[in-house]
């Protein structure tokens, strides 16, 4: 990994902010006409996408996970491993029940103001499938969404040219309470859940990670549905100082650079020594890891090792990155945590790798990247609600205020405004 001086972080933040998330016009072309496709011809044109880029021959019948399939998979997958999915998702439904917000109101002398909470009731999740197979991604969408209280929660991941799909991925699905599982990907998916067709109900918002045409789709369809956001690629950064053993920093790093080509693994450290042996262990542990060329080509583009005087340095580099995991690994790390201002999510200590808050800590692993986290936060029980304002005024109440309430439309030009402000106390004239 190459090696920075705080003077030299302008470079390394130049590098991170050059990922480009979605500008590849040949993609985008591809994405609507796809999307055109789908909102006019329904099935016939999800039918054909799927047959065309996944190799499946689907069709009315064989386009639904069915109870038999799900069984099988129970079957399938180890129970120690069904047991850790199940540890897994009753880690990630307490800590999002937390979340759970309640409808308030204020009344004072006949006036009453408030917010209804309600769930979002169709909501529609698509899951990454093919080659890889991403339970996680299933528990940390569906399970939010459930305790919120959707009605209908809809799961959409392709399948392979058999029409199977990941085992793991629908004893996922059933844990965590899915209603429907469709066997279709792409951005086709994306249109189906977003328009509907013949054989899919239309949702209301539709969360989940995917491909630049997964992504791509979701910022096309946003307004005619919500979106949870546009995932990037994924990103780490670490404080450390003396007390951080560079073995375990070097693996943390790697745990993200694994992931994507344009993964971005960043250490800061006051410590010049762990800086210099975290780069050799890291070159080390490379030797170890399935994705090698992957996480070797992301360290190479977007990692760095930056040496700084102190935390606060190190903190203030932090928050202009504004990263999508940010681990604290040194001796007092709530000394520093409050001066942590932009991260989707933060691990304290030596005892809190990255990879605990993907898949068992209970804290949600969608997380804003590209220095998103700025003024975005991590997918929660939030994204699947509706908050109504509620405005309750007495006969009594509104005869106090319905002057002001004239004259503050008649402020802004707006006579319409004015009149219905007034019409239920005043006699007005009508206009010749």
């Amino acid at each position: 990994m190459q090696i920075y001086y705080y003077e030299q972080r302008t470079e390394v933040l130049k590098r991170l902010k050059s990922r480009a998330a979605i500008n590849d016009a040949n993609v985008l072309k591809i994405v609507r006409s796809i999307i055109d496709d789908v909102a006019q011809r329904g099935n016939k044109a999800l039918f054909y996408y799927t047959k065309k880029f996944d190799g499946f021959d689907i069709d009315e019948g064989n386009m639904t996970v069915t109870q038999k399939e799900i069984d099988l998979a129970y079957d399938t997958v180890k129970p120690e491993t069904i047991e850790v999915l199940k540890k897994s998702a009753q880690n990630i439904k307490t800590f999002h029940e937390k979340q759970l917000r309640k409808s308030w109101f204020i009344e004072k002398d006949g006036a009453k103001v408030g917010q209804i909470i309600r769930p979002i009731d169709k909501v529609g999740l698509y899951v990454p499938g093919g080659k890889a197979s991403y339970p996680s991604s299933v528990l940390m969408n569906v399970i939010p969404a459930k305790v919120a209280g959707a009605s209908n929660i809809s799961i959409a991941t392709p399948a392979d040219k058999n029409g199977n799909i990941s085992p793991a991925i629908l004893v996922a699905a059933d844990i965590a309470g899915a209603d429907v599982i469709y066997k279709i990907g792409g951005a086709q998916a994306i249109a189906a859940l977003a328009y509907g067709t013949q054989s899919i109900e239309k949702v209301d918002k539709i969360t989940g990670p995917g491909n630049a045409y997964v992504a791509a789709a979701k910022r096309e369809v946003f307004g005619q549905v919500g979106i949870d956001m546009i995932a990037g690629p994924s990103e780490i950064l670490i404080i450390a100082d003396s007390s951080a053993k560079p073995e375990w920093l070097s693996a943390d790093l790697l745990s993200q650079a694994e992931h994507d080509e344009a993964a971005a693994c960043i250490l800061i450290t006051t410590d010049e020594e762990i800086a210099e042996k975290t780069d050799r262990e890291v070159t080390r542990q490379l030797g170890l890891i399935k994705r090698a060329n992957i996480a070797k080509n992301s360290i190479k583009n977007f990692g760095a090792i930056i040496i700084v005087e102190n935390l606060d340095e190190a903190v203030s580099i932090a928050n202009d990155i504004a990263p999508e995991h940010i681990e604290l690994i040194v001796k007092n790390p709530y000394d520093i945590v409050d001066k942590v201002k932009a991260a989707g999510a933060i691990f304290i200590g030596q005892y809190a790798p990255e990879p605990l808050g993907d898949y068992f800590a209970g804290t949600n692993h969608v997380l804003p990247t590209n220095s998103t986290a700025r003024f975005s936060s991590a997918l929660s029980v939030d994204d699947f609600i509706l908050k109504s304002s509620l405005i309750d005024y007495s006969k009594e109440a509104y005869k106090k205020v319905y002057s002001d309430v004239g004259r503050f439309a008649n402020l802004e030009g707006l006579t319409a405004h004015e009149r219905s402000a007034r019409v239920r106390f005043d006699k007005l004239e009508e206009e010749k």
